[in-house]
Order: C-alpha cells, then structure tokens, then sequence
C-alpha cells in the first residue's frame, strides 16, 4: 500500500523512488538487507514535498556515510532517505563561517577549511562519516568533537516538513550525543574555526592520519567504533574493558575483532546480521561479569 502510494506520488511530481534497494553496498559493515523504498533526493523542494505527504505516517530513517550503521539482514519495512550531492555544497562565508552541507563528508569539510587556512577542522579528517551523522552524535576524536567548531544547524522536521535553524546555545550536547529532536533531519551547518597558516594545517592533518594508521584498522569491512568509553565510570578505555574481558580470537562466522583494534568489530566477508548481533552481545556480557561495567554501543543497530 505504501508502495503504491509513493509511485502515485513520484508519478504526479516527477520525483524518482527506488523500490527492495539493496542496503550492503550503503554501509562499511558490507551488511544488511534491501529497503522497501529508497530516495535519494536532489533537491530540497522534493524532500519537504515529499516529507509534508508521507512524513507523519512512514517509518523514516536517513542515512550518511553508512560508516557506522548495522542493518538488520531483512527488508527494512518503512523509507530509507540518503541526501543527494546538492546537499554536500560547502561554502566560505564572511569572518571564516563555513557552511557545509549534511551529505558533505567529514574529510571534505576538513580539507577545504585547511585549502582556506582556517584551523579547528583538521579532525574532522580521521572521521569515515558525514556531517549530518557527526551533528546527530557530535563526533569527535583526538580531543575535539562537532560541538567544539559548530555555530548553528539547519533542520526540516520530518513530520510536517518545516524548516528551522538552531544555534548551538540551544544544543546540550554530550559525548557521542545530543538533544535534538530525533524527528528532525539535518541540512547543513554553520561551523567557524580559526585563521592558521595552512602549512601548519597541514602538518596538523597529517599527523592525526598517521596517528589513526597506527592504530586503526582501515580497508576492510568495520563500523568504527563499535562501543563508547564508559565515562564516569572507570578511568580504563573500553578497548582496555574488552581486552581484559574477552578472547580476542573470539568470532560467530566471518564477524571478528579487529587485532589491530578491539573496539572495531569487523566483517571477514561474509558475516550475517545476527553474527555481528552475537559478537557485539557477547562482548556486552563478558565485559559486564569481568568488570561490572555495562558498554553501550555507539554504532547504530537497526534491528
């Protein structure tokens, strides 16, 4: 019925749907099943058309970069959204604003703040994601995160197809997370950094690069990392939990622990849903009985 409608719709306003698209090649873990229905939107006049006749009554979930998602092997009843290349635009304003748009990648905007010599996106090179991912669990690495760079963000809430702009004084935003509404889908944002030379920037970048080599796994099918560093809770790192806790040759199928890193969880080739599911919840509970610590993952499972 869904369906239907939606090909109704697509018919009457000349916008293209998908329909069983195929989620695996959408994400790093190389997993997952098909969507009922899939769009991709170009423009942001079809998104708000689209979202004001079906946004209060589907089941929607926007997609990024896919580098930290793991979807179920099954059929995804409800829309997958994955926001066009007319939504990775990024702009130098006035006074070195950046306007980068939500599709952007993290390494682009990265790189064209360090081709403007401005200073204070040079982490943003070792994150796999996009910006509207980033904003939505306020990425960081190597003691910086989104919050730290970020003025204002633009929104269009799924449900009515409005949209809005939020200056980061309205945002509480914590490790890995934030209070915005979930209901909203992120456009673009305002970031502001810091005039350097770009010489400096880029001796910056590239140690971070190095640094990251060195200790991550890369080229190989892995959602990043897998879970949170227990705040507050212990003064150990959570890849120190898992390796006190768990043997890491552990694996269900082709899921593993990465040698190289036991907080990244990878796929050998051709590891099912439910493997990652068992190696991720068998990881929870040896770290709980050892440690009494209860992990949470900062991957997203879509069950």
């Amino acid at each position: 019925m869904l369906e239907q409608k939606i090909k109704n719709f697509s018919k009457k306003n000349n916008i293209n749907f998908l329909y069983n698209y195929s989620l695996k090649k959408l994400n790093w873990f190389n997993i997952g099943g098909t969507a009922k229905v899939f769009f991709k939107p170009e423009k942001l006049e079809h998104l708000i058309l689209f979202l004001k006749e079906f946004g209060n009554s589907s089941s929607i979930f926007v997609l990024g970069a896919g580098s930290n998602i793991l979807f179920n092997d099954n059929i995804y009843d409800g829309i997958v959204i994955k926001l066009g290349k007319n939504f990775s635009n990024i702009t130098l304003m006035p006074n070195k604003v950046i306007i980068a748009g939500a599709a952007a990648s993290d390494k682009k905007l990265s790189q064209f703040a360090e081709n403007n010599s401005i200073s204070g996106f040079e982490f943003l090179s070792c994150i796999p994601g996009t910006v509207g991912g980033g904003l939505k669990i306020n990425s960081g690495c190597y003691g910086m995160e989104f919050k730290d760079i970020l003025l204002s963000v633009q929104v269009v809430d799924k449900k009515s197809g409005v949209i809005k702009t939020i200056p980061t004084s309205d945002i509480n935003f914590g490790y890995r997370q934030s209070d915005i509404n979930k209901d909203y889908i992120y456009l673009s944002a305002s970031f502001k950094g810091d005039i350097k030379e770009k010489s400096e920037i880029t001796k910056e970048i590239n140690f971070l690069k190095k640094k990251k080599e060195l200790s991550q796994p890369s080229k190989i099918k892995t959602g990043g990392s897998t879970f949170k560093n227990p705040l507050n809770k212990t003064s150990l790192k959570v890849w120190e939990l898992i390796k006190k806790s768990v043997p890491l040759d552990t694996s269900f199928g082709d899921a593993a622990i990465s040698e190289k890193h036991c907080n990244f969880l990878i796929n050998k080739g051709n590891a099912s849903f439910q493997d990652m599911v068992k190696l991720i919840r068998y990881i929870e509970n040896n770290v709980k009985l050892k440690t009494g610590i209860k992990l949470d993952t900062e991957i997203e499972i879509i069950e």
